[in-house]
């Protein structure tokens, strides 16, 4: 009798610290790190293997590792097409005001600018442009949509 109270009192134990783990476990979608998007859902690219965009925490410009991994990919590039220009467009999401989003769009852009100027490219052939929040690229009110939309894009000129 007393056996079977403790097993049934061991068993309500291990079941309730199960429940209470499983409530607890948050999910993880894979493709935010912090704020910062780390997914390829809305990544291009300049050539195979070069992405496009670099991907920004909220209210930064500061460039993650991942970030200057890619810049790196893409002075690489650039090196190899000497006669390549590029723009890089700086943008933010919807949070916050017009003209705030506008200048932390360009601060996003010279960001990138600047890291690839220190890998040898000239700043001649790189303009910069900032849309703040007006060309999202994903149109949702959520963090994984704000998370993509904190970008820095490079575009092939010519």
């Amino acid at each position: 009798m007393i056996f079977n109270k403790n097993l049934k009192n061991i068993l309500l134990v291990i079941f309730t610290t199960l429940i209470l783990s499983a409530c607890s476990t948050a999910k993880k979608s894979g493709s935010v790190d912090g704020d910062v998007y780390t997914g390829k859902e809305t990544v291009e690219y300049l050539a195979a293997g070069v992405p496009d965009r670099v991907f920004f925490a909220t209210n930064k410009s500061s460039l993650t590792t991942a970030s200057r991994a890619t810049l790196r990919k893409q002075a690489t590039f650039l090196r190899k097409n000497k006669n390549l220009n590029v723009t890089i467009e700086g943008h933010a999401d919807e949070r916050g005001t017009r003209e705030y989003n506008l200048a932390l769009g360009e601060r996003r852009a010279n960001a990138a600018k600047d890291y690839l100027m220190t890998y040898g490219i000239s700043g001649k052939r790189i303009s910069t442009i900032s849309y703040g929040k007006e060309k999202p690229v994903n149109p949702a009110s959520t963090s994984l949509a704000w998370s993509q939309n904190r970008r820095s894009v490079t575009v092939k000129v010519n």
